[in-house]
């Protein structure tokens, strides 16, 4: 007589709990879909790069969409200077203009975001308010005043007229992480630090920033790559000694005079690209952990 209503009740218990294991499955099936969009969004355009870079000019526009026809004559185009294309010498300026823009913003940051979460002082969330203010201004708006400024200045083609404008874009991205990732850091270290002898600049020195290094690291390629992708500014104030990659990618000129160079500029944007993306796969483990760390009470 009891067995039907066990079954029943067994039954109507038995539902809510594959409702929720099917919603659970459901869920991470769409995390796995959006994730999968993502990565393909993201890497397709990256990976026909790659294709084009190393095909054939005569099968440029060749829709196969695998490595065919493949040839390492684009490569070579990129770095001869027969047809006035100075790729290598690009690639040297843009190493020196990004490492010392990177290596100025750093020194300058750290010590600021230090003090914007560190010390009270009065006006602290306005200079904070000015530097992210900075960071918005439109770098198009700049062009023209630093053009005039450098003409008189006689820096048109100089190493310093892209550092000192780079610096001033990177700086407000370099000062807003540190300042968050100090933030969080706990008081209690710097303290302890201080109560054993140690100056306030010695507790920086010898406890804060050993272990602000992941957040440093992480600034320090966000700041590299801010300043190695730069067109704009870079198009108007350097000069054929002192042109940029991106510069040099777009001037480049093909073996025919009126030949588009299509597969040389994609082997040219593969050589500055794929050592950007291998380097932050290696040290991917350091930005994620640098990104997620402010974050993290």
């Amino acid at each position: 007589m009891t067995t039907a209503p066990a079954t029943r009740v067994a039954t109507s218990d038995a539902r809510p709990k594959a409702r929720g294991r099917n919603r659970e499955r459901w869920a991470s099936a769409r995390i796995y879909i959006s994730a999968a969009i993502i990565v393909l969004w993201c890497l397709l355009p990256a990976y026909w790069m790659i294709v084009t870079a190393f095909r054939d000019v005569g099968f440029t526009f060749d829709s196969t969409p695998f490595f065919r026809h493949t040839t390492l004559d684009n490569f070579a185009t990129v770095f001869s200077t027969n047809m006035g294309n100075h790729f290598g010498r690009a690639l040297t300026n843009s190493l020196i203009i990004g490492t010392v823009t990177t290596a100025i913003a750093l020194l300058v940051g750290i010590s600021t975001a230090y003090a914007l979460a560190r010390l009270n002082f009065r006006g602290k969330y306005l200079v904070l308010g000015f530097i992210l203010g900075a960071s918005m201004f439109p770098g198009v708006a700049l062009v023209t005043p630093l053009f005039q400024l450098f003409t008189n200045l006689s820096w048109i083609g100089t190493y310093q007229a892209l550092i000192i404008p780079y610096i001033s874009f990177v700086l407000p991205l370099t000062v807003y992480i540190l300042t968050s990732f100090f933030r969080e850091m706990p008081w209690e270290l710097e303290e302890a630090a201080r109560i054993d002898g140690c100056t306030r600049g010695q507790a920086f020195r010898r406890v804060i920033m050993p272990l602000a290094a992941p957040g440093i690291f992480t600034t320090a390629i966000l700041a590299f790559i801010a300043a190695w992708n730069e067109y704009l500014i870079a198009s108007q104030l350097t000069n054929d000694q002192t042109q940029t990659v991106t510069v040099a990618i777009a001037s480049f000129a093909g073996a025919q005079p009126h030949q588009d160079p299509y597969t040389a500029v994609m082997a040219a944007g593969t050589v500055v690209t794929v050592p950007l993306v291998i380097m932050v796969l290696i040290f991917q483990r350091r930005i994620v952990s640098g990104l997620t760390a402010g974050a993290v009470k």
